[in-house]
């Protein structure tokens, strides 16, 4: 089976890490799948939310630290790499406006936890495990972690969690907001998919709006925020679905959104 799977059904993708044997250690050829995945998911009509996973009792235990210092290269080739591999990943990530959900099964560890929280929201078991890890290899953050996590959990504490690279279970993670919501884990799947339905069957355009304003809102002043606002809303109050809304609401039944 191939390390890397991907499969669409009702307007939900799930990627799933399949090296279970290497607690989904990622490989470059996985790496190009994933970022070819999110790629197609945000291309296809019939997608409105991605769901992300592992198999076995890991979500991802980041890059294969077995095979480091193998035939090391240069400085200038190993930011190149960097760069043209795993950096896709997040690149693509920043430039999809379908929601992507982590469903974190099991351990988190180095880059599998930084591809863990660069996504919009994480569901995870209550067995899950995170660390950022890099530092006990000696190595700084690779994927985006100094810019994911801080977001998530302020400076100071980001700060604290790579430096120590100590491990912190479910319930911890989700006081501190990296985790939003936990599930036992016999009910991860499915408290991960009815929140990945409830997304999918609203009204799209309005979702993928709501998305583009908190991230570009991290980058922007108030006024120019106040002005994106605007034009976003002036486009949603001319859907279909804007109307049906409107329309449940007065009738008092639930809406029947389009779904894209």
């Amino acid at each position: 089976m191939s390390d890397l799977l991907y499969e669409v059904k009702d307007k939900i993708a799930t990627i799933t890490l399949n090296r279970p044997d290497k607690l989904n250690a990622f490989t470059g050829p996985m790496i190009d799948a994933w970022a070819k995945a999110l790629a197609e998911a945000q291309a296809d009509d019939g997608v409105n939310v991605v769901v992300v996973t592992g198999t076995g009792r890991a979500f991802c235990s980041g890059g294969d630290v077995g095979r480091m210092r193998e035939g090391e290269p240069s400085a200038l080739d190993g930011k190149n790499s960097l760069w043209e591999g795993i950096h896709r990943v997040p690149k693509t990530l920043e430039a999809m406006d379908k929601p992507v959900i982590a469903m974190v099964n099991g351990l988190a560890v180095g880059a599998g936890m930084g591809m863990c929280v660069m996504c919009d929201m994480r569901v995870a078991a209550e067995s899950a495990r995170f660390s950022t890890g890099y530092v006990r290899v000696g190595l700084v953050p690779g994927d985006g972690d100094t810019y994911f996590l801080p977001r998530l959990v302020g400076a100071a504490k980001a700060l604290e969690l790579l430096w120590t690279a100590d491990f912190i279970e479910a319930p911890e993670a989700h006081r501190l907001g990296i985790v939003q919501r936990l599930a036992p884990d016999a009910q991860l799947k499915d408290v991960t998919y009815a929140l990945a339905r409830q997304i999918a069957d609203g009204p799209q355009i309005p979702v993928r709006m709501i998305k583009r304003l908190v991230y570009q809102s991290l980058r922007l002043d108030l006024r120019t925020h106040l002005d994106l606002v605007s034009s976003h809303m002036s486009i949603v109050r001319q859907t279909a679905d804007h109307a049906e809304g409107v329309a449940a609401f007065k009738e008092k039944r639930p809406p029947k959104f389009q779904g894209r």
